[in-house]
């Protein structure tokens, strides 16, 4: 295509000025490629001052690297613009069908946006006259209808989605909405749930892949077996799924196993707190003495204030009587015995052996080296265990002095 001609004074007199600058050569075998060879000989051009100036820059040039930041920085479109364009439907290029036939208009490319799945579906249908159709069969108009408003704007009404929030959990879930599904998620664990509805939630919740709202039913089950296991749901639940049924019954069997044991280490706390106590209160009474018993280079008050160890005053009576008793044989009093296991404990726990006023803490110093071995591994587990309860309270007193 020929190019017209140009008759123009400073146009013509700048190609003059810039043919003498420049010696061109064209390179035989390479059509695309032209070179130039600048003429040191040739005098600098000189263009006319004729030539227009280019318009005014009329802002900061912005590069295309901080372009991504200032969207970022941009306002949203509000929910409300979104929810709008929902209620009108202007534009609608999508037709979703519910269960009674009724139609919500929606458009395509938002709802390919909100649920790839919903979209996969809605590329696949076909279109007449410029609308695509797609029926959400098995929930209620109202749900189809909460649904498709929440992917427009995630705006709902509370009193909406506590009416459809098993119907939008499915939803949620069959067509990958996850910020509507801890939406119902969080419906169902702020008091929604019942004795009588939760086995069916619980199946629901299995199915639609929600593992923090099973494991919540699975503990409002295990905590209310009696209740739930004589319910409607429960019996449907049997006879249609008894793998579940077994599962429940081992999680109540496992939770139960687990109190039992839970009951049975704190009864055992317990006494080894109360053999910790023995042991400072027999301290405090061969030392210091108590009220009416002590050592013999001690004067003893009848009437002073309350002892401050607890088990001060069970053990006072336990050596009045070991002190009295007529039966010293081994096994012929249990009281007795008693004493003697409270004396042999104190002396493995006593690491002053030199300077307790303990009776008989050096005879049983003796007596440890010619046990048995399998008897002293059971007072090293005793003998720990005591120790265990004393630090335990000691750590207790600290913090709570602390505060």
């Amino acid at each position: 295509m020929a190019s017209p001609d140009l008759h123009t004074s400073w146009l013509s007199a700048a190609v003059e000025s810039f043919g003498g600058s420049f010696n061109i050569r064209i390179e035989e075998g390479t059509a695309d490629s032209v070179e130039f060879f600048e003429d040191p000989t040739s005098p600098v051009c000189n263009l006319p001052t004729n030539i227009p100036k280019p318009p005014p820059v009329t802002g900061k040039i912005q590069s295309r690297a901080t372009v991504p930041r200032q969207l970022a920085n941009s306002d949203c479109v509000p929910k409300d613009t979104w929810d709008r364009l929902f209620k009108e439907g202007f534009g609608a290029d999508v037709h979703v069908i519910a269960e009674n036939g009724s139609v919500i208009p929606a458009h395509y490319a938002l709802l390919s946006v909100a649920s790839p799945v919903l979209g996969n579906l809605l590329q696949q249908s076909k279109v007449r006259n410029g609308i695509r159709c797609i029926k959400i069969a098995g929930v209620p108009h109202g749900a189809v209808y909460v649904f498709i408003r929440f992917l427009y704007s995630a705006c709902y009404d509370e009193g909406d989605v506590k009416k459809f929030v098993l119907h939008l959990l499915v939803l949620s879930h069959f067509y990958s909405v996850p910020s509507l599904k801890r939406v119902c998620i969080n419906h169902l664990e702020q008091g929604w749930m019942t004795l009588d509805n939760v086995i069916d939630v619980l199946q629901l919740a299995r199915d639609c892949d929600a593992p923090r709202l099973t494991l919540f039913c699975i503990r409002m089950v295990v905590g209310n077996f009696k209740s739930i296991s004589s319910t409607e749901g429960w019996k449907v639940m049997r006879r249609a799924n008894p793998a579940l049924e077994q599962e429940l019954l081992e999680f109540v069997v496992e939770a139960d196993t687990r109190k039992q044991d839970r009951l049975k280490k704190i009864e055992e706390k317990k006494v080894y707190l109360q053999l910790h106590e023995a042991m400072e209160a027999l301290v405090h009474i061969c030392r210091d003495g108590c009220r009416t018993i002590g050592p013999r280079d001690k004067v003893l008050k009848a009437s002073q204030e309350a002892c401050s160890f607890p088990a001060c005053k069970g053990l006072e009576s336990l050596v009045r009587h070991f002190s009295s008793c007529k039966i010293k044989v081994p096994g012929g009093c249990v009281r007795c015995k008693r004493m003697w296991q409270i004396f042999e404990l104190h002396s493995r726990i006593c690491e002053e052996p030199d300077s307790c006023k303990v009776p008989l803490c050096s005879h049983f110093k003796e007596k440890m080296l010619q046990q048995t071995k399998k008897d002293e591994v059971k007072w090293k587990v005793l003998v720990s265990k005591v120790r265990a309860a004393r630090n335990a309270v000691s750590l207790f007193s600290s913090r709570r002095s602390s505060f």
